[in-house]
């Protein structure tokens, strides 16, 4: 069984830019406050870093362990969910919000939507729904934290760290990574808190938070902190736990969760930067989106304030520092939740017209001079989630084996309308396939380097099983099926008989039709396709036996022509046998292995 270790959930890398900036905001931190330390001589300042820092490290790590999780829980099934739910643009936005509420993370929804879209399963209008349902998803995460429940963090993190180690099935250990993970985000909102608390009786500080209350400052510092940390979670975190010590008033706790919302977008699309253009596009859906719903909220943040403190609790019992820590978490929390489903519900009815300004800013590309083929499917953000990428990999090893498919059907055009020079054609399609199956290859190599549950590792071992298997059906064609065409074409033969031309014709288009399956159950993950190819086999077995039979004594002709045409459609069959055989083989990786061993 293969394993999910701690060392493959690749933190260490995506921690690193974060790292770098509590470093870098530490030296710069340090250094201001150095400056003004007289009037703060009882504050620790090493403490208060570790604190804040410590704790910003451990909420970032708990948000990637939570969200790791979930998606190998449940991102294959999520996924199915996006695909089939997103009839229009409304069931489109509620279904955006389920998935990216589920998954903690926008920015793999966009993956999937834009693996979507690239496909054709979803026009660019339909998927503008469904980003603007994932604003409203990723508010969830705010929601939980302001419950504020910090000191019982270390409950779920020891409970989910058993479950991880002493879990006997992949779902059990992941539901352990989700709970652990939860726990993490917690503690270290707990550990900033605490961190945070001597900084309520320093001037200099509090002068700086009361500058936040002017919306464009708040809207500012919410924007770069978020770009920079990569996790508008992390920013409206941080405004939640500053809150919660009585640091942060309302307006300028909502200050920063619109600049959060335009941090996070941003980030989305310098990550799309050289990627599909429906990738760029959906990224500019998502900046205009968010940017345009700031500047709506621009002058009307009171009136957002007061939404949400008429929606949310008040700890009427207390009053003063104690009141507003109690009840601006929550606040802030359904402010940010405020502003992403009224913006939706203004901006729903519009879908198209974003999707039109995507396309005008984001035009399609021409094809680069010079180059034979580039692949379509495989968008590098799905690594992310494994099962996306192997299912972004299946479909280019369908479209490859399209490629495939039109290369038979060239020869035989040719062969029928005498036409060698179709041959030529046919040969140089085989350098795209060439081309696709090392891009293939290497995305695969990529997917591999992550963890993967022991179903994705046995769908991938098929997929590499099986575009190497259609890469050598594509090198049959080109290498001897074409010369053989060619030498016959050229040759002066005489035409064969009625019965060796249809012995000929069927296992032709026998082969051909299981190919067209194998490819089916590849691309489309079709059991029913795939045994139908593998039921071809008698049929195709019992006409090259009987061609063989047919011909067998006539290689004793004493005339040479007639002696070599012979040879040459046996060999020509047999190469027809041998393309079956891998096609057989393509098809087997579709199947349990109980089935494809009694298919032989």
């Amino acid at each position: 069984m293969m394993r999910t270790g701690l060392a493959d959930w690749r933190t260490p890398a995506r921690l690193a830019p974060f790292a770098a900036v509590a470093f870098g905001f530490l030296i710069v931190s340090g250094g201001a406050f150095a400056q003004e330390t007289s009037g703060a001589a009882d504050i620790d300042w090493l403490q208060l870093s570790m604190g804040l820092f410590g704790g910003l490290a451990l909420f970032l790590a708990g948000l990637d362990v939570l969200s790791e999780g979930l998606k190998k829980a449940a991102g294959d099934t999520l996924r199915t969910v996006l695909e089939k739910l997103t009839v229009n643009r409304f069931m489109g936005a509620v279904t955006g919000a389920f998935v990216t509420g589920v998954l903690n993370s926008s920015s793999v929804t966009t993956v999937l939507v834009v693996g979507f879209v690239t496909a054709g399963v979803m026009t660019l209008s339909q998927s503008v729904g469904v980003i603007m349902g994932a604003n409203i998803g990723s508010t969830v995460t705010a929601q939980l934290l302001a419950f504020n429940i910090s000191a019982y963090s270390l409950i779920p993190v020891a409970l989910g760290f058993f479950m991880y180690f002493s879990a006997k099935t992949d779902r059990t250990r992941y539901f352990g990574m989700m709970i652990m993970g939860l726990g993490l985000v917690f503690y270290g909102m707990g550990l900033m808190s605490e961190g945070m608390k001597p900084l309520r009786t320093y001037e200099p500080f509090m002068e700086i938070l009361a500058r936040m209350e002017n919306p464009l400052l708040g809207i500012l510092a919410g924007a770069v902190f978020t770009g920079l940390v990569q996790s508008s979670a992390a920013t409206v975190g941080i405004a939640i736990a500053m809150a919660s010590e009585g640091l942060l008033t309302l307006p300028a706790g909502i200050a920063l969760a619109l600049g959060a919302n335009i941090g996070t977008c941003a980030t989305a699309l310098l990550a799309a930067l050289g990627k599909p253009t429906e990738a760029v596009r959906a990224a500019v859906v998502h900046v205009s989106f968010n940017i345009l719903g700031v500047l709506v909220w621009l002058p009307l943040i009171s009136v957002l304030a007061d939404a949400a403190i008429a929606v949310s609790p008040t700890a009427v019992e207390l009053e003063g520092k104690a009141q507003m820590a109690a009840d601006v978490p929550r606040q802030i929390a359904n402010a940010n939740t405020l502003f992403n489903v009224i913006n939706t519900l203004l901006f729903i009815g519009f879908t198209t017209w974003f999707a039109r300004l995507a396309q005008k800013l984001v035009p399609d590309r021409a094809e680069p001079e010079g180059v034979i083929i580039e692949p379509e499917f495989l968008i590098e953000e799905a690594l992310e989630v494994p099962s996306i990428a192997l299912d972004n990999a299946r479909r280019e090893i369908h479209r490859t084996g399209g490629i495939a498919l039109d290369m038979m059907d060239s020869i035989g055009k040719a062969l029928e309308q005498h036409a060698p020079e179709q041959l030529d054609e046919v040969a140089r399609r085989d350098d795209s396939v060439d081309i696709l199956e090392s891009e293939i290859m290497r995305y695969l190599g990529l997917i591999r380097q992550g963890s993967l549950t022991q179903e994705e590792g046995a769908t991938h071992q098929a997929l590499m099983t099986s575009i190497a298997d259609l890469e050598n059906v594509a090198d049959v064609m080109e290498t001897d099926m074409v010369p053989l065409s060619k030498r016959y074409l050229e040759g002066e033969f005489e035409a064969s008989s009625a019965e060796t031309h249809e012995m000929v014709v069927g296992m032709w288009e026998g082969v051909r039709r299981a190919l067209e399956l194998a490819v089916q159950a590849v691309g489309e993950n079709d059991q029913r396709a795939a045994q139908d190819a593998l039921l071809l086999k008698d049929k195709i077995r019992d006409l090259a036996d009987a061609f063989f039979q047919r011909h067998a004594l006539r290689l004793r002709a004493d005339d040479p022509k007639y002696l070599k045409r012979v040879q040459m459609m046996m060999e020509f069959i047999e190469q027809l046998r041998h393309m079956y055989t891998l096609s057989k083989r393509i098809a087997k990786t579709q199947l349990p292995d109980e089935l494809a061993r009694e298919a032989g």
